[in-house]
């Protein structure tokens, strides 16, 4: 009986959480066609198209060295980082930024047209001209993550993708 109560309850569980959509993340089901893939950018040795190859690799995705007619190519045409004042102490100096990272980039198959998908990642940074160095080590971390989560992004991307 009590076997039972626990299957039951966990049966429950699993079929609540997978009817509210919930999916755990790092896994991508990528599309077979996506499977092998060629990646270019503007700046080949950037943070984005290196944590891009390496969310790929970790996903079972074969990254070619150079493009092929058959293979896939996910093209970075640009990441941009702006920022827009928020808030100013009140002396005039800058309080608080609103960073906003841009990214455009394309998916192209063999023999079709490339698709274009753009978005932008957003965050807010406390500046403080008295801590000046925790302050630029603080928002080295935060375009790190911001980028990190471009990354992740573009996956979720490519795995909702259908030819």
């Amino acid at each position: 009986m009590k076997l039972a109560n626990t299957l039951a309850m966990a049966l429950l569980t699993t079929s609540l959480l997978s009817a509210c959509g919930f999916q755990l993340r790092g896994d991508y089901l990528l599309d077979d066609d996506l499977q092998t893939l060629y990646v270019s950018s503007s700046d080949v040795h950037g943070e984005l198209t290196r944590l891009l190859k390496l969310h790929l690799t970790r996903n079972q995705v074969k990254v070619l060295n150079q493009s092929t007619l058959e293979a896939p190519e996910l093209r970075i045409v640009s990441d941009n980082l702006d920022r827009r004042t928020l808030s100013v102490f009140p002396n005039g100096q800058v309080a608080e930024y609103e960073l906003i990272y841009s990214v455009h980039y394309q998916l192209r198959f063999s023999g079709e047209d490339a698709r274009d998908f753009r978005f932008e990642l957003y965050r807010d940074y406390q500046d403080d001209p008295n801590l000046a160095l925790a302050k630029s080590r603080e928002l080295s971390l935060l375009l790190s993550e911001m980028r990190t989560s471009a990354a992740d992004k573009i996956l979720r991307d490519m795995a909702r993708v259908q030819r």
